[in-house]
């Protein structure tokens, strides 16, 4: 489903997922041929756009929301859905508020989300669906079935994207130790990440909605992504000014923004980041060596840095001897030892898998 998520949408499907009181009554509403509408939150502004119906102030269950559907008007509960505050609320939101809707429970869900802000939930029993209006979205609820079927096919995306991007990764990594890096390899390597960024988001999505369906979903998800590169190091070592948390964060969100054509262009990517060459991808780049040390996972995070500030690139890094790097801060005789054959042990395989 290509429909936009939000934190709102994303909070609001958990607590419609499978398995949760919330999705059980709703579930109960439709089988008994009768439809709801369900606001998940409230304020002076909900009350203000509701008239009649009753307090009520008990504890939620699945069964006392199929009961209190029977009746006339909207149900209020509060936002992590616990209690049922209010039933039988005639809601009146602004008609002025633009709604696609055609069905008078729908317009109203829609109005009345868009003018409190807060998710509104609605079933139709003659269309046998239910909706979830959040953020300006409408999101109507899929099947378990469907959702998994969805997962599953997401999963096996996800399998050989992570597999394409080892490739790349150790590609990269031959052409670093080779000192014959371009900008194309560099964007190459971040496009790839983003597509697995994204086919993870989607596969987080499914499971979000699955609920307690989705647990063997999550562990597939979890080995799949397991030891991934790191986008942040790549930045690191190749934005011509080495960049803050801020500066990172920025590059991040402005490659997850493109969409499929623009991911697709390399020059793009290449400029979208800001890497050197204005999205000539033949300009020669090198690495200052955050990548290779960030793979050596007894090596704390503050004395790489100090590596990268001491030495000139990642070649000079390689090239340190023991006494080098013993004269780096933080650098002892045993993890200078460590160091060197990290890095020799990186080279010789990178060399190996280029050449057989």
């Amino acid at each position: 489903m290509a429909t936009a998520r939000t934190h709102l949408l994303t909070k609001t499907l958990a607590l419609l997922a499978p398995g949760t009181e919330l999705r059980e009554g709703l579930e109960r509403i439709l089988q008994g041929g009768t439809g709801a509408l369900v606001v998940l939150g409230t304020d002076r502004m909900v009350e203000a756009i509701g008239t009649g119906g009753f307090d009520i102030g008990i504890e939620f269950t699945g069964t006392r929301l199929r009961e209190l559907a029977k009746m006339d008007g909207a149900i209020v509960c509060d936002r992590d859905v616990t209690r049922i505050l209010r039933a039988g609320v005639h809601l009146m939101p602004d008609p002025a508020i633009r709604t696609e809707e055609s069905g008078t429970r729908h317009r109203t869900a829609e109005r009345v989300a868009k003018q409190t802000g807060f998710p509104v939930v609605s079933v139709s029993a003659s269309m046998g669906i239910i909706t979830i209006y959040a953020d300006g979205v409408r999101y109507p609820l899929e099947d378990s079935q469907a959702i998994m079927f969805r997962a599953n096919q997401a999963l096996q995306t996800l399998e050989r994207y992570s597999h394409r991007l080892d490739q790349e990764f150790a590609n990269l990594a031959s052409l670093e130790i080779e000192s014959d890096v371009t900008v194309r390899s560099v964007a190459a390597a971040l496009q790839r990440l983003e597509l697995v960024r994204r086919i993870t988001a989607e596969v987080d999505q499914a499971v979000v909605e699955l609920g307690t369906e989705g647990r063997m979903v999550q562990m597939q998800l979890e080995e799949l992504v397991l030891g991934q590169p790191d986008a942040d190091a790549l930045l690191l070592d190749y934005l011509p000014v080495p960049p803050d948390a801020a500066a990172l964060a920025q590059a991040r969100e402005a490659v997850a923004g493109l969409d499929p054509a623009e991911l697709a262009d390399l020059a793009v990517v290449a400029r979208t980041v800001g890497l050197p060459g204005a999205g000539d991808l033949d300009v020669p780049v090198a690495p200052r060596g955050h990548r290779l040390l960030a793979g050596i996972k007894s090596l704390p995070r503050a004395v790489a840095d100090r590596l990268v500030e001491r030495f000139d690139g990642l070649q000079a890094l390689m090239a340190a001897n023991l006494e080098d790097l013993r004269a780096v801060d933080g650098v002892g005789e045993q993890r200078a030892r460590s160091i060197r054959e990290s890095l020799a042990r990186t080279a010789e395989s990178s060399l190996l898998e280029r050449f057989m």
